[in-house]
């Protein structure tokens, strides 16, 4: 089996590596349907995260159980299935308050860009469609994976509420179906803050209501979906005294002052989202038509392709690349 290895700042090969197998009773094989590139995939390949061997990639992920262990009993061989880039046991004590991302047997999924993929507690991570979605729906499950999910945690961690007035911080993949989820939640104004054209199309098709390229002030909620330094000080910056950040953009760099934080009166919640949490509810949105969030790849690749992938959404000729083994 070949996959997808980052030997240093932007050297990304698609190589051999040994397939999966059942380690613990606990494991499922999943074969891969579609995969993908993520943003915070770029920050190894632009050189942000130290590399200090060939590492394998890919977290975000969907396609058809193949084996499972003999402890696994919520899925079964031939089911179609999603996953989180954060595994769970779904029973723990952060899980059951949802925060799955925490989960006290946590593993990382990394190995993702590949053909098959082995799913560590496959029973709490693993959440299966009714039935096998049709091609064309495929896109937006595997937006499920991750960024919609993110995307609907910094909605929810920015107490979005119906009618309030939301910020989002960030035109990528995450930003943008940060805006969707707003919309779903009942958001009464949404701006996005972006300077790219076709990234304020599709945010406007998602429910945005008015597209601001520099900074704002004064939202109910404000979604950070960057996690640089500038960043989080323009999603301070925007929210209201009293109101709610939801900051789901992996931090780098970003230091904030308690004196000055003391003083703005905004509320803090963030962090890797338990999307685990909210599949179920966005599974049902998907395959009952009422949302389209695979509308954020506008790029397909064959996963062989990986490489081409990483470039054109590093050079911001993609916002998010799929890729089909």
């Amino acid at each position: 089996m070949k996959g997808t290895v980052l030997y240093a700042p932007g050297d990304v090969r698609f190589e051999e590596r040994p397939e999966p197998k059942i380690i613990n009773p606990t494991d499922a094989i999943v074969r891969i349907s579609v995969t993908c590139v993520c943003g915070s995939d770029l920050w190894p390949y632009r050189g942000a995260n130290p590399i200090t061997q060939p590492t394998p990639m890919g977290h975000e992920y969907c396609g058809i159980v193949e084996e499972v262990g003999s402890a696994v009993k919520a899925v079964r061989p031939g089911q179609f299935v999603i996953g989180s880039f954060a595994t769970s046991d779904n029973t723990c004590p952060h899980c059951r308050y949802g925060y799955q991302s925490s989960c006290e047997h946590r593993e990382w999924i990394t190995t993702a860009q590949a053909p098959q993929l082995r799913v560590p507690l496959a029973d709490g991570t693993l959440v299966a469609t009714p039935d096998v979605p049709p091609d064309e729906m495929l896109p937006s499950m595997l937006a499920l994976s991750d960024v919609m999910g993110t995307g609907w945690f910094a909605a929810y961690a920015a107490n979005v509420k119906p009618g309030g007035t939301v910020v989002v911080v960030g035109d990528g993949a995450v930003g943008l179906l940060g805006v969707l989820s707003a919309r779903q939640m009942g958001a009464g104004q949404i701006i996005a803050m972006s300077r790219h054209e076709s990234r304020q199309k599709l945010a406007r098709e998602f429910g945005a209501t008015d597209i601001v390229a520099e900074r704002g002030i004064g939202a109910d909620s404000v979604l950070e979906c960057v996690g640089t330094p500038e960043s989080m000080m323009q999603a301070i910056g925007s929210t209201r005294p009293g109101g709610h950040i939801g900051y789901v953009g992996v931090p780098h760099g970003v230091e904030l002052k308690g004196e000055k934080l003391f003083y703005t009166h905004v509320h803090l919640h963030g962090g890797p989202a338990p999307v685990r949490r909210f599949l179920p509810e966005l599974i049902d949105l998907v395959w009952k038509g009422k949302i389209n969030p695979g509308k954020v790849f506008d790029l397909t690749l064959p996963l062989d392709q990986v490489a081409e992938g990483y470039r054109a959404m590093d050079e911001r000729r993609a916002i998010k690349a799929l890729l089909r083994p």
